[in-house]
């Protein structure tokens, strides 16, 4: 059972370390080139060949909260446990408020119509969204740390520790 317990943790870790590394490059190479100068700049995302990140986003945000959920299950009743719903509560929150903030103001940014020249409103707008964003993105690296930070911890059950004189003890 342990190392299904731990075969999950890994799968969960991977999954929310590849949104962090999606994130992180999103921030480097993409964000700064659209926020730019908008609408002169929101070119990658027009057209028929246009940037659609967004296929990548709803395939690993439902593996990943699955993923969690799993290795939450297997791990309830040893010592990774609070690390992992700790992660799992507040992945569900960053998941809340980018569904209701950052991607509706996203595609209200990037699906504004080309023109010749920046619009100021639209560039604070997406100056605003990159600021939060990159504070998202810390906060989603905090949590990596935390959750790669479970694998350190045993996968036994706190119930079935026992110390050297072979007694049983609980440890939190």
């Amino acid at each position: 059972m342990k190392s299904t317990k731990n075969l999950l943790l890994i799968l969960a870790s991977l999954s929310f370390v590849s949104i962090m590394g999606a994130a992180i490059y999103e921030v480097i190479s993409t964000t700064p080139q659209w926020s730019a100068a908008p609408p002169l700049s929101l070119t990658m995302f027009q057209g028929k060949y246009g940037l659609n990140s967004g296929v990548f986003w709803m395939i690993i945000h439902p593996v990943t909260i699955l993923f969690l959920v799993a290795a939450l299950i297997a791990n309830w009743k040893n010592s990774r446990r609070k690390r992992i719903l700790w992660v799992f509560s507040t992945y569900i929150l960053i998941l809340i408020v980018t569904a209701t903030y950052f991607v509706p103001e996203l595609v209200h940014i990037i699906t504004s119509p080309y023109q010749n020249q920046v619009d100021p409103d639209l560039q604070s707008q997406a100056a605003l969204w990159e600021k939060l964003s990159f504070a998202r993105l810390c906060l989603v690296v905090l949590l990596s740390v935390v959750l790669l930070s479970a694998l350190t911890k045993p996968a036994d059950n706190l119930n079935d520790r026992i110390d050297e004189q072979g007694n049983q003890r609980l440890s939190h």
